[in-house]
């Protein structure tokens, strides 16, 4: 075997470790930053899984709006739309998942009763993050400052300072010695 072919395959072998390094994790982050609406089947936990550890640790429960997704960070809160009612719901990561083929988002039990579909089963859904986030803005309209009118009240006592009163004290002991 000659030298160049010992530098191909070296080389060969090197791209072949980092590309077997870096694929996983960008099947993971690609998804992170191309995040806009999605638009799939969504289903529902049963009722029966309540209490039972999700994969950020939190308890899950029937009555919370919750849910689980393969890419959003755990606590992102995300906007459930169902087209076919008009119904939307706001709901919160807190599991992985759903690992059924063409499911992109599985719901808790009141999330799925607020969209309406427990009597589907699964429905199709647009899934997209949702912010409270409110972009400041200037008023079109001029916003009239009341005038304020400030006074003194120079004559209740204990708003005067003491050192006031040791001043006229001395003052009035100075014009008994004159």
């Amino acid at each position: 075997m000659t030298m160049h072919n010992r530098c191909n395959r070296r080389s060969w072998y090197r791209v072949m470790a980092i590309a077997a390094v870096l694929l996983p994790l960008t099947s993971y982050f690609l998804p992170l930053f191309s995040q806009g609406v999605q638009k799939g089947k969504a289903s529902f936990y049963a009722r029966s899984f309540t209490g039972r550890t999700t994969a950020s640790g939190e308890r899950l429960h029937s009555d919370s709006l919750t849910c689980a997704h393969r890419t959003y960070p755990f606590g992102t809160k995300l906007k459930v739309y169902n087209p076919a009612n008009g119904r939307s719901v706001i709901v919160r990561v807190t599991d992985r998942g759903p690992f059924v083929r063409g499911r992109i988002i599985d719901l808790s039990w009141r999330a799925a009763k607020e969209l309406d579909i427990i009597s589907k089963g699964v429905a199709v859904v647009t899934v997209q993050k949702y912010s409270t986030i409110i972009v400041p803005y200037l008023p079109e309209d001029e916003i009239e400052i009341p005038d304020l009118e400030l006074e003194t009240n120079e004559g209740a006592e204990g708003m005067i300072p003491f050192w006031q009163d040791m001043k006229k004290d001395l003052q009035e002991s100075r014009q008994v010695q004159e």
